[in-house]
C-alpha cells in the first residue's frame, strides 16, 4: 500500500507544469495582451489554435526553441523576454545564466505579486499609450501619481 501510494505521487508531480513553463506562458499572455491580441489571432500567426495558445499561456505544454522563436518575432520581442522578472527560487541553476545573457532584466526585490499580470494593468497600460498628445499623457500621468498614497 505505502509503495502504491508514493507512485500516485510521484505521477501527479510528473504531470504538473513546470514553474519555468508557467512563468514561460505568462510572458507570453502578458506581451499578447499588451498588444490587445487575441489567442486567436496569435494561434493564426503561428499555425496554432487558440487551444493550443491558452495551454502555452498555463504552461500546462512546453515550449520548445523553435516556437519561442517564432513567439518572440510574432510577439515583437527578443527571446528573453519570455524569461525576465523569473524568480531566483525557481531554479538556482538558471541564476547564472540569466545573469550572464543579455536581455533580461534586473530582479525587483520585494515585487513578488501579480500586479503586472492583471488584466486591469494591462488596460490602463494599453489605454495610456493610446492617448496621441504627449502633453494629455503626462498630464494623465501626473495626476495617477498624485491620486497614490505617498510611501
Amino acid at each position: 500500500m505505502a509503495g502504491e501510494e508514493s507512485l500516485d505521487r510521484v505521477e501527479k508531480a510528473e504531470h504538473r507544469p513546470s514553474p519555468i513553463d508557467v512563468h514561460v506562458g505568462s510572458r507570453v499572455r502578458l506581451r499578447r495582451t499588451l498588444l490587445g491580441m487575441s489567442q486567436e489571432k496569435l494561434g493564426e500567426a503561428l499555425g496554432l489554435t487558440f487551444q493550443q495558445v491558452q495551454k502555452y499561456e498555463r504552461g500546462v505544454n512546453r515550449i520548445g526553441a523553435s516556437r519561442l522563436f517564432d513567439l518572440g518575432r510574432v510577439l515583437d520581442v527578443p527571446i528573453g523576454f519570455f524569461f525576465d522578472d523569473m524568480p531566483d527560487s525557481m531554479s538556482g541553476a538558471t541564476t547564472g545564466i540569466r545573469s550572464r545573457l543579455a536581455g533580461f532584466a534586473e530582479s525587483q526585490e520585494g515585487f513578488e505579486d501579480d500586479t503586472m499580470h492583471r488584466r486591469e494593468t494591462l488596460e490602463l497600460v494599453r489605454a495610456y499609450y493610446r492617448i496621441t498628445e504627449p502633453s494629455v499623457r503626462k498630464r494623465v500621468f501626473d495626476l495617477i501619481k498624485s491620486l497614490a498614497p505617498t510611501e
